[in-house]
């Protein structure tokens, strides 16, 4: 399989290194990339092929994944849409509706959105998937090994749950790291030193996200488990129930996903 990113950015680094650590040939992945400073870095760390000529770098490809910003989706999908020859389309742009992609290129209907996060940068992210109607079950398969080479990847069925995906996970690292930074404080002011409490903050999430990962029981059940009648961990989350702090963290991840039907709505819109 043969295939050509669109963009030599983060999230496109991201999944070139994790198709080569899981064996993809590096003969057969090409980046078009018309910054020079950026083209040189991926050609340098990888050893894949880097254009500057749209037309050539998609010539001999089977899967093209769309990698640029979303406000300049709509201008490439003019230019690449004379030169699609059969290939599966794939965006990572955010914000920008399967429907929109397909009809800015003049009714094209092999395209997969995706929704990947950012630790997709470290292999440990989760990738949302929408396939157009009409997309084959290889071209299902296809985007599976690509998005699948940075982390889990999950189907819906139906484009606007994709909106529940970014205010799930795509926006989700946000909330994590917004914690840590509280706990972070708190151990600061309860005395221990920023590399003490940074310490701390991070090996409790990643422990307790492991502990929950590979446990069949509900989140709920594990934190009942840990929270002792009269302990210290009660009084935390008396604490947190009192200040509604689940009810805010809930009312945040809807406010997200309003903000991500809108932003489809305005990029429709061109």
């Amino acid at each position: 399989m043969n295939i050509t990113f669109i963009g030599g950015g983060n999230m496109a680094s991201a999944l070139i290194s994790g198709l080569l650590q899981q064996g993809h040939p590096v003969g057969q992945i090409c980046v078009v990339e018309i910054n020079a400073d950026s083209g040189e870095k991926i050609k340098n760390q990888f050893g894949v092929s880097v254009v500057t000529d749209l037309p050539r770098g998609i010539t001999c490809c089977d899967v093209i994944v769309l990698a640029v910003k979303p406000q300049q989706l709509h201008e490439l999908t003019q230019v690449l849409r004379p030169l699609l020859n059969n290939q599966l389309v794939i965006s990572i742009a955010a914000g920008i509706r399967a429907t929109d992609i397909m009809r800015w290129l003049g009714g094209y209907d092999r395209v997969v959105r995706a929704m990947p996060n950012t630790p997709s940068l470290v292999r440990a992210g989760v990738t949302g998937l929408y396939a157009a109607p009409d997309t084959s079950p290889q071209d299902k398969r296809n985007a599976e090994l690509i998005l699948g080479a940075v982390g889990s990847i999950l189907w819906v069925d139906e484009e606007e749950m994709l909106h529940s995906v970014t205010a799930m996970s795509g926006s989700g690292p946000a909330y994590v790291f917004y914690f840590i930074e509280s706990m972070q404080q708190a151990g600061v002011e309860l005395g221990l030193t920023p590399e003490q409490a940074r310490q701390l903050a991070l090996q409790t999430f990643l422990g307790a996200a492991k502990l929950a990962d590979q446990s069949d029981e509900d989140a709920a059940v594990l934190r009942a488990r840990v929270t002792s009648k009269g302990g210290t961990t009660e009084q935390a989350i008396q604490s947190m129930e009192r200040n509604t702090v689940k009810s805010k963290i809930v009312a945040a991840i809807h406010a997200a996903n309003t903000r991500s039907q809108e932003l489809s709505e305005e990029f429709g819109r061109l």
